[in-house]
């Protein structure tokens, strides 16, 4: 892999050199500043990076401020970036992952579970990056159906570009082994689901999908402006969501907020017919006390949850529907 690593500190760099040297044939890059680092990936526009690793505090612009910089750039919307700092509160680690980091490893270092963090980031390099598209209603998908995937279906987790507190899949569960290690009183999770999201994705090309996905996520976003969470989109229609400063939400009325904002966004497909998409709420699960695998399965309670609350509100309309009807 192609690598750039900013640090202030030239013995962390040298660590890094003769690391990476040791585990695999990488071409590694350092730099002692943030501005060092964005000079760097101009110049090598046309040879980008594979992926970035990052130190926090740096004089001048810090690390977090330098992820969120390099996420602007269309190339690297998903290029993996690694936070290597000796910040371990957790207030530097929600802001690094809401700016786009993929994964955070403190000082000092475990050279085994770094070697670890690498090998996950050059399988994420080697496997191909999601496509890179805009957050634009579905209306103007096919001003940029060429750059959606065709691989897209309903049980796919690709990644939301440009919306604000939303992280890959990947970039959650690293999120919770950060969670897993450090004080997680006031965490709750909880899941939106899309109702019906089979049916839209048989519906609508895998651009057009897509882009409802993205806009149901944006409106979700808007809805929890104010709040301290960040959320990604875990395929089959979900959004999985991990609040912070004790604040627990109300789901049922979260969950008539986003209906009553998708019902006033009027998103069209490119045929222009009004799509109508509305979510369900499952339960809202504190993580207090909870580590390691007690906050996976609570992530996969919360999701099973919206799932359950979608298929039940579908099988609530239908048994109303069929109400007086004989067999």
């Amino acid at each position: 892999m192609k690598i750039l690593a900013a640090d202030d500190d030239p013995i962390i760099l040298e660590l890094l050199e003769q690391f990476l040297l040791a585990i695999g044939e990488h071409e590694l890059t350092t730099v002692t500043s943030a501005q060092d680092a964005i000079s760097t990936v101009t110049e090598n526009a046309a040879d980008p990076f594979d992926c970035f690793l990052f130190d926090i505090q740096m004089p001048g612009m810090d690390g977090i401020a330098l992820t969120s910089q390099i996420r602007r750039i269309e190339q690297y919307k998903t290029a993996p970036i690694v936070m290597l700092t000796a910040m371990s509160e957790k207030r530097y680690i929600d802001k690094a992952f809401a700016a786009g980091a993929t994964d955070y490893a403190t000082k000092p270092f475990d050279l085994i579970e770094l070697k670890a963090r690498i090998n996950m980031v050059e399988q994420l390099v080697v496997g191909g990056r999601p496509a890179k598209t805009g957050k634009l209603f579905v209306a103007n998908a096919l001003n940029k159906q060429a750059n959606a995937s065709e691989n897209i279906d309903v049980h796919t987790p690709f990644a939301l570009n440009d919306i604000d507190n939303v992280i890959s899949c990947t970039a959650m569960e690293n999120y919770v082994v950060q969670l897993s290690r450090n004080s997680l009183f006031g965490s709750t999770v909880f899941a939106l689901a899309l109702r019906t999201p089979d049916v839209f994705c048989d519906q609508l090309s895998p651009a057009e999908f897509k882009f409802l996905i993205e806009d149901v996520a944006e409106t979700v976003s808007d809805c929890l402006t104010g709040r301290q969470f960040l959320m990604t989109y875990a395929g089959n229609g979900i959004f999985l969501c991990i609040t912070e400063s004790g604040w627990r939400p109300d789901m049922s009325r979260l969950t008539d907020t986003v209906n009553l904002n998708l019902s006033r966004a009027q998103i069209m497909c490119n045929a222009g017919v009004e799509l109508h998409p509305r979510v369900s709420a499952g339960k809202a699960i504190r993580l207090v006390w909870k580590s390691g695998d007690q906050i996976l399965n609570a992530l996969s309670n919360a999701q099973a949850s919206a799932e359950d609350a979608a298929a039940e509100h579908e099988r609530l309309k239908t048994d109303f529907f069929m109400t007086g009807k004989s067999a």
